[in-house]
């Protein structure tokens, strides 16, 4: 093959068997659980978890049964567990997230995980009795979960999404930590982690207003790197090819007209965390899908009027229209990687030659094989070099040492996995 013979594509545009049901979302539905969220009252970690009206328990118990009303038995609830302490937990406090799980029909340990936290805070961060109303932050999230479990369940694909309402974010992201646990003890091969934080406004503080971006954060080089990694990323390459930065090119390909992602190269926002942190510190492929632009004075504050202005995460300061944009997106990520395979995890050997040979291990589900390249210095991918039944291509004139090269692998359907880059670390295997 010759590289004048190279088909071009600016963009690795993921493939759907059939169009996700995105236009079910409901934005009016959207509303009413946060709505419900928001009544009650408060749901610190740290809150009651026996009152039946008010706090993390109540809350845990009403999302639990939204799963139950809105998919029966096409979902498996489950509710992995804990005690944790810490700084923001100092007496050691009960841990629960519920858990949706949608077994896939043909590769059921092959995993996609959509999430949101729960619980809430004020400005007081130990303050576990005032009211911490928590409607975007992050009841956007929650209720995008359950909508994308309402919008999806009844569907079938061959592996499994799960759908997670998590607790304990705002204390030390604890639900995270403890969903990634539960995903290694269950043996999942987790292929993508959508964690969904503050997802509902579209104004922010300053008096910007963006209402045609989602921010998508990803991290660079590997959290769970260890120095021989670390030390070959140096040499070859790789700081820009994780798994969870080419789940973020992927979903870039997913938006719709009038609403793009934008991507973020850093793990999350300056300083701050969330629930996807866990998950890319073991290993797993793990994104944090935000707003455009951050309101702060709705943000862990206590709901009150300040020298003009107006605190408070309260539901007048959401913008509905911009969080069913944002679960529209989930729902086509969620419905295209549930229905692709696992990208291959590849090698290259390009040193000292005029040609470049790939190598990749077969996938559970795949049909065939997509060969793509990239420019070092380019953003995304650029070339599909080739589509090909074999595990091996050999690329004539090509020098390895000016591109990175990635594969993903392609179902019967046409439904197409994010490229995995053929570079230390770039594998999606966990």
């Amino acid at each position: 093959m010759k590289h004048a013979l190279f088909a071009v594509a600016l963009i690795a545009v993921p493939a759907l068997a059939a169009p996700a049901p995105a236009d079910d979302v409901s934005e009016a539905r959207l509303k009413a659980r946060v709505d419900r969220l928001v009544a009650f009252g408060t749901r610190h970690t740290l809150s009651s978890q026996t009152d039946p009206q008010r706090g993390i328990g109540a809350a845990r118990a009403w999302a639990e049964a939204e799963f139950r009303k809105s998919c029966g038995d096409a979902v498996q609830i489950v509710k992995p567990e804990t005690t944790v302490t810490g700084k923001r937990a100092p007496n050691p406090t009960r841990l629960v997230d519920v858990v949706a799980i949608q077994r896939g029909t043909e590769r059921p340990d092959e995993v996609v995980i959509v999430q949101g936290h729960i619980d809430t805070i004020r400005s007081d961060v130990m303050d576990a009795a005032g009211d911490a109303p928590g409607a975007n932050d992050d009841g956007s999230g929650t209720s995008l979960v359950l909508e994308a479990a309402q919008t999806l369940c009844y569907r079938h694909f061959p592996g499994t999404i799960v759908y997670a309402v998590l607790s304990g974010e705002e204390q030390g992201l604890f639900g995270g930590k403890l969903l990634a646990d539960y995903a290694r003890a269950q043996h999942w091969t987790v292929k993508a982690v959508l964690n969904n934080d503050i997802v509902g406004n579209s104004h922010g503080s300053d008096g910007t207003i963006d209402d045609s971006h989602v921010r998508v954060f990803s991290e660079g080089p590997r959290a769970n790197a260890d120095a021989a990694l670390t030390q070959a990323q140096r040499l070859i390459g790789g700081e820009n090819d994780s798994p969870s930065r080419n789940l973020s090119r992927y979903l870039s390909a997913l938006g719709e007209p009038g609403f793009a992602v934008r991507q973020v190269w850093r793990a999350d926002r300056m300083g701050r965390g969330g629930d996807h942190l866990p998950f890319e510190e073991a290993g797993y492929p793990a994104v944090r899908i935000t707003v455009a632009v951050e309101n702060y004075e709705a943000q862990h504050q206590t709901p009150r009027t300040e020298n003009g202005h107006v605190y408070g995460d309260t539901v007048d300061r959401m913008d509905f229209a911009y969080l069913a944009k944002v679960t529209r997106l989930n729902v086509r990520a969620l419905a295209a990687l549930a229905a692709a395979p696992m990208p291959p995890a590849g090698d290259i050997n390009g040193a000292v030659k005029t040609f470049t040979t790939l190598g990749w291990k077969a996938v559970p589900g795949a049909a065939s094989y997509a060969v793509w390249r990239r420019r070092t210095d380019a953003p995304g991918w650029e070339e599909k070099l080739l589509t090909t039944t074999a595990t091996s291509a050999v690329l004539d004139g090509v020098r390895g040492d000016d591109w990175f090269f990635g594969i993903s692998a392609i179902a019967p359907d046409g439904s197409a996995s994010p490229i995995a880059s053929t570079v230390p670390g770039g594998a999606f295997a966990n």
